[in-house]
């Protein structure tokens, strides 16, 4: 420990032993200005905000004593974390995995330290969509619904956007079919994507597309890709168009979009189709939409359902889809934004 550890008092080493880790932090985001404590606290999750906002409160009043060994500890992790001979490899290897994830990290190491390999498949995720369909345009269908099915779902849609409108809906088929890929016909894309990257692969079995994976990319669509590319696997296959089509973007989904987006499509909306849509909701579901309401429309609404009595689960399931449809439509023109769901968010 440095030297202000060495003139503690046994009640102050005592304090400072029996500090936390996220105690400790709350001391250094303390001692930091109030615009560099921010843009830390932006990067972190609800979850960790809270732990943090709750340390820092519990932490005022430290004697200066304490406060300095811990700044003393934080200067000798670093000092032996970053010296820049011996290690400091290992610590921005590390760093890029803990911020990353193993995976994504070798892909950006493989472009900067020349000793490290990646997975050329990784790589991908790094680069724009219509770098990657240039990349992809000449191989065979098989290959590119395996490249395209590791894709982030919103960047695989834009991928797809980008193909020849004859081949994307024979691609959303064979993602669709695709489940578990065994090790062969890895090796046969890596070999493909080797042609483009060099690296050294790690090859094990793996589940990749399937139905959910499909749906997840044609909620990223705009509507009318989304319908020309069903109707044409509809000609060939109608159950796995259903299957897709099932496992879309649903009326449950609407919980995670935003209040603003929420109240502009509850405006489009009429009283007759929401009442019965809502009759077959999850409460938390109803909660979040009445919430986007005045106090007043909200009731009105729960009226509605109460004096509407039983209704047909089919009723309400073509209620829920037809105001789906509106949101869609909304999203496609720019009115409001859908969570998983492609689009810019607004700022």
């Amino acid at each position: 420990m440095a030297v202000a550890a060495e003139v503690m008092s046994e009640d102050e080493r005592s304090q400072f032993e029996r500090l936390t880790g996220t105690q400790k932090s709350a001391i250094l985001m303390m001692l930091l200005g109030e615009d560099e404590a921010s843009e830390i606290i932006r990067n972190l999750s609800p979850k960790e905000v809270q732990h943090l906002g709750t340390a820092m409160y519990s932490v005022q009043g430290l004697d200066q004593d304490t406060v300095n060994a811990v700044l003393d500890e934080f200067l000798a992790i670093i000092k032996a974390q970053t010296s820049l001979g011996m290690g400091a490899g290992n610590y921005i290897r590390n760093v890029m995995n803990k911020a990353l994830g193993e995976d994504k990290a070798q892909s950006v190491l493989s472009r900067i330290a020349p000793s490290t390999s990646a997975r050329p498949i990784e790589i991908l995720d790094w680069m724009d969509a219509r770098s990657i369909a240039e990349l992809i345009i000449d191989e065979h269908p098989q290959i590119i619904a395996l490249i395209i099915s590791y894709l982030d779902a919103g960047q695989a849609a834009d991928v797809l956007g980008l193909l020849p409108d004859a081949l994307q809906s024979e691609i959303v088929r064979r993602i669709a079919t695709l489940q578990t890929v065994g090790p062969d016909a890895l090796s046969e894309l890596e070999n493909v994507m080797q042609s483009k990257f060099k690296a050294n692969a790690s090859l094990r079995a793996a589940k990749v597309g399937g139905v959910d994976a499909a749906a997840r990319i044609m909620n990223f669509t705009k509507q009318d890709m989304e319908q020309r590319i069903m109707k044409d696997i509809s000609r060939n296959d109608r159950e796995l168009m259903q299957a897709i089509t099932e496992s879309m973007f649903v009326f449950d989904n609407l919980i995670l979009s935003d209040e603003r987006s929420l109240q502009t499509l509850l405006r489009s909306v009429d009283n007759e189709l929401l009442v019965l849509a809502l009759k077959g909701a999850d409460e938390p579901l109803r909660e979040k939409l009445f919430s986007c309401m005045s106090k007043r429309a909200a009731a009105n609404i729960v009226d509605e359902m109460e004096a509407l009595g039983p209704v047909r689960l089919t009723e309400v399931q073509t209620a829920q889809k037809e105001i789906i449809n509106v949101a869609r439509r909304m999203s496609d023109e720019g009115t409001i934004v859908l969570a998983g769901r492609g689009g810019d968010d607004f700022v």
